[in-house]
């Protein structure tokens, strides 16, 4: 793994470990730039079991999957995968109520040098309160991986799905 100048644990690090802390065991991930420390940690973990995946919404489908095998599933993706997501997430996981953590990658905000992200990144936040999707960003003070526990416990409680918004500057600072 990679540390900070500091010593401080990178970005990934800080959200591998909520993974771990969460008990999460099954991921599936949809790759992005963001996420290339991050998935090659969850690939290495032996308490983990890493499917890639092609599309969004394959994802859903193979973490509902999971949940109903016993599993504790999460989802690494880009926010833009969202809009490939929203009818599987609904007609799926919210209509059986089935839990989820969403971890993204939130493209087109401050920082994003792709002008074609800015429409979904604008969105995203959007397309979570329409659907009734709880979600969480980094905060300043706060533990990276206390906010992925604490948002799949939500997702868990509420028997729903949930997001942790990650955007362009949460992964070039130090955590």
């Amino acid at each position: 793994m990679t540390r900070s100048l500091s010593g401080a644990p990178t970005p990934s690090e800080s959200i591998f470990k909520g993974i771990r802390d969460a008990g999460i065991d099954f991921i599936v991930s949809v790759p992005c730039a963001n996420l290339k420390e991050l998935i090659p940690m969850v690939d290495e973990d032996p308490d983990i079991i890493h499917l890639p995946v092609t599309r969004e919404e394959e994802g859903v489908g193979v973490c509902a999957g999971a949940y109903m095998g016993g599993k504790k599933p999460a989802m690494l993706m880009q926010n833009s995968g969202l809009g490939n997501s929203i009818n599987a997430l609904a007609s799926l996981n919210m209509l059986y109520g089935i839990p989820l953590l969403m971890i993204m990658s939130h493209r087109g905000v401050e920082g994003e040098p792709i002008v074609a992200q800015v429409p979904m990144g604008e969105l995203t936040p959007k397309l979570l309160d329409t659907m009734d999707i709880p979600y969480f960003m980094p905060e300043k003070g706060v533990d990276s991986a206390d906010i992925i526990v604490k948002a799949w416990n939500v997702a868990y409680e509420q028997k729903k799905p949930v997001a942790v918004l990650l955007p362009i500057p949460f992964w070039r600072r130090q955590a």
